[in-house]
């Protein structure tokens, strides 16, 4: 059941006057519904919630057409909320089922549900189109979405998804557990980028397939006594680790892919080295707290940061209750037969989530299957849902509407690198996976005008680890 709590007309401003509706969807899933009072085109936009969400995020009108303000947008607190000082709580869900429910998957779900009866109260007819948009684990609930309620949008973008829910946790504690100083950070960087950045043909602080570099960090083994521009055999140890990700001692992958990939260093900071704002390490945070009160069923032994080990009995340990979390489905049939398109994107320099577990995910669905109705784009330099070396931002919502409403495709989605101020200094074409951009040889590197499309040699990105079976084990849905 829904529950109204207050609708109040916002006057027209930084954004389009708006009717704000918040509220509650029972057990206890708080949700903001913005309803455009004039300039409203028959659109619903939803957007995701990231880490272990608990917080109400304003949901934002997208600038998809001749003004912002033609969508009704939306956003959920995912059934909790969390202590503003400690966004990494989960006590929520030590011992009540329904809250972690609601969070693994039932909470996008039933919002959408909601907010399309009240947007048919307010407006006198349900919405003509109905998309989805997240990153992180708003990018895990998108394509959870897709997979587990196929008939819920017509459009839905994947950022960066965390839908091997259960094999990430166990990579955030690989990564907690191998830590280097912050102060390494930029000579290990610039030492790579040195190394691999004209692999693609320019030299322009991007790599773009970091797959292709190679760096030993043994490299840069200090000589002498220890020195911010060298690193100590343990740091070389670590550094190693974080790039090969997470294996056990026989070496068998407790994750699809790798660890850290070239280029990403800086971007480590606060994700794998501690930073005071956070009380210590953001993969610290997701693990620890992640182990102790959300990964495994309820009334049964836990772990912690501390006491976890890297083995395949322990990955496999977080099935039981990690699997109502994960999407990672391969059957998207009912998804593709209702007309649904989806667009997965990931950026290569992702320091918490590497993309090639994106790749593995894209190569398992797409096999022997058209990809009339789905795309991957793949950033090159781009960290955790932005930010990046090269790039730092990309939104494919246009596009998105574009192929929903038009019936066009995306061939391309054009990046940008925005400085400090928020101008734009780059932008680059970003073309479906596995085409990558190549310069043209004539004007500006930092004007996507002047870079078309090639295609690399074919790459296998089917990856074997320890949890492949896990594709095929559908989690539950919420009614």
């Amino acid at each position: 059941m829904t529950h109204v709590k207050s609708a109040t007309v916002v006057a027209a401003g930084a954004e389009a006057e708006h009717c704000d509706v918040r509220g509650t969807i029972e057990p206890n899933i708080g949700f903001q519904l913005k309803l455009p009072t004039s300039t409203y085109r028959g659109r619903y936009l939803p957007y995701g919630c990231g880490g272990f969400c608990g917080y109400l995020q304003a949901p934002s009108f997208p600038q998809c057409g001749p003004g912002a303000g033609d969508a009704a947008v939306a956003a959920t607190d995912d059934g909790h909320l969390a202590p503003p000082e400690n966004p990494f709580d989960t006590t929520w869900g030590k011992n009540n089922q329904a809250a972690r429910d609601d969070y693994f998957f039932r909470a996008p779900h039933v919002l959408s549900k909601a907010s399309k009866r009240i947007i048919q109260a307010f407006y006198g007819k349900a919405p003509t189109k109905s998309y989805f948009s997240g990153c992180s684990n708003g990018g895990r609930e998108a394509l959870l979405l897709a997979q587990r309620y196929p008939d819920d949008f017509d459009g839905i973008i994947a950022g960066a998804p965390a839908n091997h829910y259960g094999p990430i946790v166990v990579l955030q504690a690989w990564l907690a557990r191998h830590p280097i100083p912050d102060v390494k950070l930029p000579v290990l960087h610039n030492a790579v980028m040195a190394e691999c950045d004209q692999l693609d043909g320019l030299t322009d602080d991007q790599i773009d397939d970091p797959r292709a570099c190679d760096y030993d960090p043994g490299k840069l083994r200090c000589d002498g006594p220890d020195q911010p521009t060298c690193l100590t055999q343990p740091e070389v140890d670590n550094v190693r680790a974080l790039y090969a990700g997470p294996t056990d001692a026989a070496g068998r992958k407790l994750y699809p892919g790798g660890g850290e990939t070239y280029g990403s260093e800086l971007a480590w900071r606060g994700w794998i080295t501690p930073i005071p704002e956070f009380g210590g390490s953001i993969s610290a945070g997701l693990a620890d707290n992640g182990l102790r009160h959300l990964a495994y069923p309820i009334g049964t032994p836990h772990s912690s940061l501390a006491e976890f080990k890297f083995t395949v009995p322990e990955l496999r340990r977080l099935t039981p209750e990690l699997l109502k979390a994960n999407a990672m489905s391969l059957d998207l049939r009912d998804f593709r037969r209702s007309g649904g398109k989806l667009i997965i994107w990931h950026g290569a320099n992702d320091e918490a989530i590497p993309f090639d577990g994106t790749l593995d995910y894209w190569q398992r669905l797409t096999k022997g299957v058209p990809q009339s109705w789905a795309r991957l784009f793949v950033v090159p330099s781009m960290y955790h849902c932005g930010d990046g070396s090269g790039l730092t931002s990309f939104d494919p919502f246009k596009e998105l509407i574009g192929w929903v409403e038009r019936g066009k495709a995306p061939d391309k989605v054009i990046a940008e690198r925005r400085d400090q101020q928020g101008n734009v200094t780059r932008t680059r074409p970003v073309f479906p996976y596995p085409l990558r951009a190549k310069y043209d040889g004539t004007g500006s590197t930092d004007d996507a005008a002047n870079f078309v499309p090639f295609r690399p040699k074919p790459a296998n990105d089917r990856i074997h680890w320890a949890g492949e079976d896990l594709y095929a084990k559908p989690g539950p849905t919420a009614p």
